[in-house]
Order: C-alpha cells, then structure tokens, then sequence
C-alpha cells in the first residue's frame, strides 16, 4: 500500500522490523544468541527512534483508543525485549517476535489509515 510522505519512512522501518520478528519467531538454540544481539540493536537504534517519532503522531490519531494501544504496545516491547536481552530464551523470543509482528500490522492495517485521513484533513 502506498503510505502519505509522512508515513513512508515509518511503513519502511515497519519492513525492517518484521524481519527482526520473523528471525525471533525462527530462532533455534544455534542461533538465539545472535537473533536476539541483532533485535536488541536494531531496538536501541533505529527501533528507539521510530517509537520516538510515532509518539509525536500519537496526538494526531483520532481514536485515543488507538493512540493508547500503540503506545501500550511500544512499552510492552521494549520492557520485554529488556527481559529478553538479560535472559534470552527461546519461548521469549518466539513471544516477542509474535508481539512485533502483531504490532506492525496493527498499525499498517489499522492506526496508519486512520493518521492518513486525519493528516489529510488537516
């Protein structure tokens, strides 16, 4: 789907992160270590800055239910990928990878639509 200019580089980070929960959701035992080292950079980098910007855009969703989800989940993400990073586990990251895809699509198939028609108005 094509995203408004505001949105293409978060739909583009999107991407990235769905490989990151796909490599969580098909770690194994030879390669948690690494899968997960990877998530967590990817986290702390460009994860960390994409929360940062669709935090701005939160004010702008028309549902706060919506804005509240995203936010929630953002928290939820991040606390658990802390976890993860302290004690790496396989059902964990199995868990979290689930948790990221789960949230992309959330905001691709629901909240992203919903910002574009907000922002278009405005």
């Amino acid at each position: 789907m094509k995203r408004s200019s505001l949105l293409a580089p978060l739909s583009r980070d999107h991407h990235v992160a769905l490989v990151h929960a796909l490599r969580l959701r098909r770690a194994t035992e030879g390669d948690l270590a690494a899968v997960v080292a990877g998530f967590l950079a990817f986290l702390l980098g460009p994860g960390r800055e994409h929360f940062a910007e669709e935090e701005l855009l939160a004010p702008q969703v028309p549902d706060a239910c919506l804005a509240a989800r995203m936010l929630d989940e953002h928290d939820e993400i991040l606390r658990r990928a802390e976890q993860l990073g302290r004690d790496p586990r396989m059902g964990e990251a199995h868990a979290v990878g689930e948790l990221l895809a789960d949230h992309v699509r959330f905001e691709e198939r629901e909240l992203f639509p919903l910002l574009e028609t907000a922002l278009s108005r405005a």
